[in-house]
């Protein structure tokens, strides 16, 4: 009898966990989720799935100041932001010392740059 009520207390303990706990992202049931989407736009609508961010439509080098469309450019991260640039010459430059780019802009580092620095 005893180990019966344990695997009934067992199984309960797995239904909730798996329900509402650590498990829930695994059956669908996940915190945040809000109702499920229906491709066929049933009753809760069209699904539209779309990535949370999307790059600009462009984007500024910061070490030449040259514009540059974000889908072709090269890029990196640097404290939780992406920087796009023209060249991977440009993005060296930056991940060497990005502060400086940052702090002066890229027009400011642009006259720099072409006076020889």
């Amino acid at each position: 009898m005893d180990t019966l009520l344990y695997f009934l207390v067992f199984g309960a303990l797995f239904f909730f966990m798996m329900r509402f706990g650590c498990g829930a992202h695994v059956t669908g049931h996940g915190h945040g989720h809000g109702h499920h989407m229906h491709g066929d736009g049933g009753e809760h609508g069209p699904s539209h799935h779309s990535p949370a961010w999307q790059p600009p439509p462009q984007g500024t080098d910061p070490v030449c100041g040259m514009t540059v469309n974000p889908g072709e450019a090269k890029s990196s991260v640097f404290d939780g932001s992406v920087y796009y640039f023209c060249s991977e010459k440009c993005r060296l430059k930056f991940e060497d010392d990005p502060v400086p780019y940052l702090q002066g802009g890229p027009a400011d580092q642009a006259m720099e740059n072409s006076n020889g620095g």
